[in-house]
């Protein structure tokens, strides 16, 4: 893997660091992922309601920091505009 490249980027200076367990690599490109906006996106978010708003939760997703999938996200951003 290619450290802190346009791909990849891990700062494991973060306070939050890791958020994520269970990953051996864990890229922070994505850390605010750019497809919490979209209803359907290839991680696994979970939803919860709240005043009658459908809440999106991705806590438990690890998919925008798994280095592979780069090319994926880039993939579905340039299909969602």
């Amino acid at each position: 893997m290619e450290q802190n490249s346009y791909r990849f980027f891990e700062n494991k200076d973060c306070k939050y660091y890791p958020c994520h367990q269970g990953l051996e690599q864990l890229n922070c490109l994505f850390c605010y992922c750019p497809m919490y906006r979209l209803e359907k996106c290839p991680g696994n978010p979970s939803y919860f309601e709240k005043n009658g708003k459908r809440i999106k939760v991705c806590t438990n997703c690890t998919f925008p920091h798994q280095a592979e999938n780069y090319d994926k996200i880039m993939d579905i951003l340039r299909q969602a505009n």
